[in-house]
């Protein structure tokens, strides 16, 4: 067909000829992205718990910005997604939330959100209209189906029961069915407030536990034998992974892979892309 355009123009074989090559490209580019998406537990679902840091209202309506930021996000995916647990702040915003992202691939994309979000704006809830600096943390966790490998022991288990509140989703309800289990020895804790009887909320927050523990198994031997190898890991669990500036100026920077882009409002709108796939491919 190009050939033909050389001894012949014609715009609709030439506008043909264009969308077709930019199909191609992106679905490449795609196929790429999946490449590296190679991991034990990449093709999992995933569970993503999101806590707001120190700093009262400001935090807990940060961690709700990043909450609708991770549903937007989904939604442009077509993945389904299950809320565990909902916590809503005092005064605005939520201290936590737990839900489950289901779709293939869906923790090698989310597993590079974990780490700590920092935001800086000019505070809606200072009379001042002063700057604010707040913090929440991502943790994202495959959900795993079967694996034998970890053992519970009932002893090291702290469990409570309270009343489900919150406006986590359909299904949330508000009788005393809500569990809270604290794993002592870790201090890992799981929440799960969406089924309907206490029994098996107790069951989904036993198998979001073993989760993490295996997950926190595996962050060990990996960091063991990297201090074997003599690797030194930069980013580690809890640390700084993304600023998400909207004064004095508008920005967004992974300090990972140092992508950056101006439209802060595209990004929590769920534009996360750029920053997973620059993510990913630095690791190549």
């Amino acid at each position: 067909m190009l050939n033909l355009l050389e001894l012949e123009p014609d715009n609709d074989i030439k506008n043909s000829i264009e969308q077709e090559a930019k199909a191609i490209s992106e679905k490449v580019s795609e196929l790429n992205i999946l490449l590296l998406l190679n991991g034990p537990y990449d093709k999992n679902n995933c569970i993503i718990d999101i806590h707001s840091g120190a700093g009262g209202t400001e935090a807990c309506d940060w961690a709700l910005m990043l909450y609708r930021m991770y549903t937007r996000y989904i939604e442009k995916k077509n993945y389904k997604m299950e809320v565990l647990s909902y916590q809503e702040g005092e005064e605005a915003g939520i201290k936590s939330v737990s839900f489950l992202v289901k779709g293939k691939y869906s923790y090698g994309y989310l597993k590079n959100e974990k780490g700590v979000h920092r935001l800086v704006r000019l505070s809606p809830f200072d009379a001042n209209n002063r700057r604010h600096t707040s913090f929440a943390s991502v943790e994202v966790t495959p959900e795993i189906e079967q694996d034998n490998s970890i053992e519970i022991d009932e002893k090291d288990l702290k469990i409570d029961v309270y009343r489900s509140t919150g406006a986590g989703g359909q299904g949330v309800n508000t009788t005393d069915s809500a569990v809270r289990i604290t794993h002592l020895p870790t201090k890992i804790v799981v929440t799960c407030q969406n089924e309907r009887s206490q029994i098996q909320n107790k069951e989904h927050a036993l198998r979001v536990l073993k989760n993490k523990l295996l997950m926190k198994k595996n962050e060990e031997q990996e960091k063991e034998l990297n201090n074997i190898k003599g690797i030194e890991k930069n980013i580690e669990f809890g640390s700084q992974i993304r600023s998400y500036v909207m004064h004095p100026y508008s920005m967004v920077k992974d300090h990972r892979s140092n992508v950056e882009v101006s439209n802060v409002n595209k990004v929590l709108d769920g534009e996360l892309d750029l920053f997973i796939e620059s993510n990913l491919k630095k690791g190549l």
